[in-house]
């Protein structure tokens, strides 16, 4: 389970460098929910759906530092690069958590912080 659940967290954050939605939510249960802390909370698959669809066409880039997988949950944190609404790359650190439901993602909690901008 342990590995399959690792799997599935792989091919999901890879769904999300493509910019796949369809990808990402063939891995999901229908009731899903996705939440993102201190931002908001997104319930079944159309909601979902309807947020990715409102997000800048140009696919954050990810770098991710490791996966762990324990019976039915995962984590999966790293770092990634994203525009801000004036088309600045910022840097974020971010922390997934994944509660699986069977081979289904249950839930899905988005832990992010922004990096502050270093003076050099």
């Amino acid at each position: 389970m342990q590995t399959e659940n690792k799997t599935i967290v792989e091919k999901v954050n890879a769904a999300f460098d493509d910019g796949n939605t369809d990808a990402f939510l063939s891995f999901c249960a229908d009731n899903v929910t996705w939440n993102i802390i201190g931002d908001m909370r997104l319930t079944g698959k159309e909601a979902i759906k309807n947020f990715m669809a409102g997000t800048p066409a140009e696919q954050p880039q990810f770098t991710i530092t490791e996966i762990i997988a324990e019976d039915n949950s995962a984590v999966c944190y790293g770092d990634m690069k994203m525009k801000n609404k004036e088309g600045v790359l910022e840097d974020y650190s971010f922390c997934d958590v994944y509660h699986f439901s069977g081979r289904k993602i249950a839930e899905l909690l988005t832990f992010m912080a922004k990096h502050k901008p270093t003076n050099n």
